[in-house]
């Protein structure tokens, strides 16, 4: 079974910066596009933004130019720097990642959540 622990939340003040991660464990045969989405209070959950395998970015019109994600295909990691940060950022941050498992019986597509990572700013 994979698990999506995801790690670097928190409380920053506004114009601070924080470092998300997302780490990926289990048996997979392929990793796809990995991504990041929000959700704020009494609002839908939102794509902030998505790397591919190989490692083409999309970002938020949003958060573009203050915000950059990564992958570490070796390490199964997806990175969000997200920088000059306002209360506007505030929200659950999710790590979504799309990949392949392979078992006796073929190849199968999976596409999976971490359990959500708290960001405030405020100050």
């Amino acid at each position: 079974q994979v698990q999506l622990v995801e790690s670097g939340g928190g409380l920053v003040q506004p114009g601070g910066s924080l470092r998300l991660s997302c780490a990926a464990s289990g048996r997979i045969f392929r990793f796809n596009d990995m991504g990041w989405y929000r959700q704020a209070p009494g609002k839908q959950r939102e794509l902030v933004a998505d790397i591919t395998s190989g490692s083409s970015t999309n970002y938020a019109d949003s958060v573009k130019g203050r915000f950059t994600i990564s992958r570490d295909n070796a390490k199964n990691t997806v990175y969000l720097q997200m920088n000059s940060l306002t209360s506007d950022d505030t929200a659950v941050y999710y790590c979504n990642a799309k990949y392949v498992v392979a078992d006796p019986h073929g190849f199968h597509p999976v596409d999976a959540w971490g359990q959500g990572t708290l960001v405030i700013v405020s100050s």
